[in-house]
């Protein structure tokens, strides 16, 4: 009988192993910003084309390889950062599995080109699909440069699952920030399609957070400084007033590695607790620095899991350090609720005595004398006389003779108006634009249940409405028609809006910009990193314009589709979603008719755009079933 098991050859089983390592253009990334990283490198440059798919190419001025060495990288569990099994709990590098380089040439045409300092040429090799092309001196710069092209040439299938190049670019932009932001003492560049999108100098942390998010990244920070036996913890938190609805800019590192903690994200949360809106989520950017045999790397194919020693006293900590941070620039309320600022002693005055006021009294003033002239006196005050002048009071004149005021102003019989001549034209006089008839026939139509429902008698029974969905069904409708037809309308703006994004975000909106202006918004002005919009749509108030693109942006993270019909839809379901009435809301009378009204005019009423129900029936029968005895 033959053997079932065998092993597999090597370009399969890197093959398999890429499955693991390279699941997209961003996993490339990562893996050659990191390594850069653990070269020593100073100046870091990503050029990417077709969002990674045609080109990624990182180049350094790290130490370089030697020829050996260039060779050798490509092999499977092939590193420089371990010897020993106990180095996987010390360390202090990126990347030290060894799999990396040889995943990526297994699937990719693989151009790297290295030199040393010491050395006067460099190497040259050319990889394809695990298959060593060609291997030559060359004369290069110190450093290392690698260019991966044609990923996935060799599985197409894997190529087919990759999203839009919208998409895989945001993927790109995210593996490039968490690397960017965690050693800001390396210059970075990124250009993609040969346009420069990042040019980040060498600076502090603070600068580099806002050059990597820029606009008015600044003002929204607050600095956060911890430094316990545990952990040393250090960075930025922001102002509640800026939190969004999505989770994109929330960064942990823990030695300089960019990692995902659920736990640590609660115990950011709990800090702000009470002093954010439901569902805004902050911006945090904060590193932590604990000793290297305290945590465990190796516990997730990413990397971007870690097992601590002691979670419970970490939380505790961050949690602390983060309220604190938060009451010391007077973003959270001080405990001391009934203090008056207005009533502290200001510091010029804290040493200096207060002075006794003199009392200086004049005995000769007679308030009932008609004496007119002035009076002076002395004071004897320390020795010295001051002079003082004032009027004695004046008694009014007399008013007794009052009736002469008015002689001469007898009213002549000729001119006299009877009252019962003068007739007035009649006229009723409304409180409201209906009679009472009316009114009266409104207020019985409609009722509204817990700010939630709106009930309204129909002929077979009543009708239980859900306000909220039934109001994204008629705004769905609205939007999706302006869309289709072309036909939507503005409200111009007197002081033009303008609204700082990501470059990720912006190039969201940028693919978006067609169908937004569809929608009513007119946009004056498009940059790098913000919008200037001067008109928006008329159903939209300014002051819910940001928050409109926050929860469009954040609804459209995971792709745009491709084709107009499913985008306009996309769009028409994120403005409806943002723009609905919320549960909790009053309604007047005349609104919730109008909302009855509105949503049984739609196409579908029956459905949400998100494929609930909008409202529900009862008849009279079923209520006397629920009264049966």
């Amino acid at each position: 009988m033959s053997s079932i098991i065998q092993l597999l050859p090597d370009h399969v089983a890197n093959q398999i192993a890429a499955g693991e390592v390279v699941q997209r253009p961003a996993s490339v990334v990562k893996e050659l910003l990191e390594n850069a990283v653990d070269a020593n490198a100073t100046d870091i440059k990503l050029i990417i084309k077709d969002a990674g798919k045609s080109l990624v190419q990182v180049i350094d001025n790290g130490k370089g390889m030697s020829v050996t060495d260039a060779r050798l990288c490509f092999e499977r569990h092939a590193t420089s950062k371990i010897r020993h099994a106990e180095d996987l709990f010390s360390l202090h590098t990126k990347g030290f599995r060894g799999e990396a380089l040889a995943s990526i040439a297994a699937i990719a045409h693989v151009e790297m080109k290295t030199k040393q300092e010491q050395d006067e040429l460099g190497t040259q090799i050319v990889i394809e699909g695990s298959k060593f092309v060609s291997q030559e001196s060359a004369v290069l710069p110190q450093g290392t440069s690698f260019a991966i092209k044609n990923l996935f040439f060799n599985i197409p299938a894997r190529r087919n699952f990759l999203k839009s190049d919208t998409v895989e670019y945001r993927h790109v932009i995210d593996e490039f920030q968490r690397v960017a932001l965690a050693h800001p003492n390396i210059h970075f560049t990124f250009y993609h399609n040969g346009s420069e999108m990042y040019n980040l100098p060498i600076s502090t942390l603070r600068q580099r957070v806002v050059n990597v998010f820029s606009g008015k990244t600044n003002e929204k920070l607050v600095p956060v400084q911890e430094e316990t036996e545990i952990v040393t913890i250090q960075g930025f938190v922001s102002k509640p007033e800026f939190a969004k609805k999505s989770r994109g800019e929330q960064f942990f590192f823990v030695n300089d590695r960019f990692i995902k903690s659920g736990y640590l994200h609660h115990a950011v949360m709990a800090a702000y607790d009470g002093i954010l809106k439901d569902g805004a989520q902050p911006s945090y950017f904060l590193y932590l620095t604990v000793p290297a045999n305290s945590i465990d790397i190796n516990i997730h194919p990413t990397k971007t899991e870690i097992k601590f020693d002691d979670e419970s006293a970490l939380y505790a900590i961050l949690r602390a350090s983060i309220k604190h941070s938060l009451g010391q620039f007077n973003i959270a309320p001080v405990l001391d609720f009934e203090r008056d600022a207005n009533l502290d002693t200001p510091y010029h005055y804290k040493d200096l005595e207060g002075i006794t006021p003199t009392i200086q009294v004049d005995r000769s003033f007679n308030p009932f004398s008609d004496d007119k002239e002035t009076k002076s006196y002395s004071s004897s005050g320390s020795g010295s006389a001051s002079s003082y002048s004032g009027s004695s009071y004046k008694k009014p004149a007399a008013t007794a003779n009052w009736e002469s005021l008015y002689v001469g102003l007898k009213q002549e019989p000729d001119l006299a108006i009877e009252s019962a001549e003068i007739s007035f034209e009649s006229e009723e006089v409304t409180a409201s634009l209906f009679n009472d008839e009316e009114v009266e026939q409104s207020v019985q139509n409609v009722y509204q249940i817990h700010k939630k429902y709106i009930v309204s008698p129909i002929k077979s029974g009543m009708v239980i409405v859900d306000q909220q969905r039934a109001h994204q069904r008629v705004l769905y409708e609205q939007f999706l028609t302006n869309m289709t037809v072309h036909q939507a309308s503005s409200q111009q703006l007197l002081f033009p809006l303008e609204l700082y994004f990501s470059a990720g975000e912006m190039e969201l909106i940028d693919e978006l910009k067609f169908s937004l202006i569809n929608t009513g918004f007119v946009f004056e002005e498009t940059n790098a990193n913000h919008v200037v919009i001067s008109g928006i749509p008329v159903n939209v108030t300014e002051s819910e314009v940001s928050i409109v693109l926050e929860q469009l942006l954040s609804d459209l993270q995971e792709g745009i589709p491709e084709n107009s019909f499913s985008q306009n839809d996309s769009i028409a379901k994120s403005m409806a979603k943002s723009l609905a009435v919320k549960t909790g809301t009053s309604l007047t009378i005349k609104e919730q008719e109008n909302l009855v009204n509105g949503l049984f005019a739609c196409k579908d009423p029956n459905v949400s755009p998100f494929q609930k129900p909008t409202f529900i029936t009862m008849r009279v029968e079923d209520i006397d079933k629920k009264f049966a005895i």
